[in-house]
């Protein structure tokens, strides 16, 4: 993907999609990858993807205004209330993360949020919400750290890998 003058740059040390896998192949985690045209909505997604099976996953990437941050994981078609959530996570007002800020500690760009990216060591203060529901569909479909390939997962393969990263994640009703 090419990066426009106005994308802010990714982390020094943000692992790569190669590297992903290598993690994923080392902990003994199983997962399919399809190519396709880079996409940045939900709906984009859908016209590219076909009969793709799985559930089909986006990530939030949200800040609180005590600047904790979050990484929100849930069905494409699920609407997520940020002042529900906020009172569900026990957390302040909730907003977008800056672009730049997502750079910095998901090592991704807008459009390639993903739980993946909690490879990255500068995610450590992120903390991992899954959508209860999510986790019901096999196999769970997110970009490995690029928009531009869709990467199939088991719910139990990435539940092992966001705990092989250093964390817990919160699962809840969305």
């Amino acid at each position: 993907m090419t990066r426009s003058p106005a994308t802010p740059p990714l982390a020094p040390s943000a692992a790569t999609p190669e590297s992903l896998f290598a993690r994923l192949d080392a902990l003994g985690i199983a997962v399919t990858t399809h190519a396709h045209a880079p996409v940045f909505t939900v709906e984009e997604n859908r016209a590219l993807r076909g009969a793709l099976p799985g559930g089909h996953c986006k990530s939030l990437f949200l800040k609180d205004k005590k600047s904790n941050l979050w990484l929100v994981v849930a069905l494409e078609d699920t609407r997520i209330d940020l002042k529900a959530l906020a009172g569900t996570l026990r957390a302040g007002r909730l907003s977008f993360g800056r672009p730049e800020l997502m750079a910095e500690i998901l090592g991704v760009e807008p459009g390639a949020v993903t739980p993946f990216a909690l490879i990255n060591e500068s995610a450590r203060p992120v903390r991992v919400v899954l959508e209860a529901a999510m986790l019901e569909h096999d196999p769970l479909n997110y970009h490995p750290l690029k928009n531009d390939r869709t990467t199939a997962i088991s719910p139990r393969g990435l539940r092992r890998f966001i705990e092989a990263c250093g964390h817990e994640p919160l699962i809840v009703p969305l």
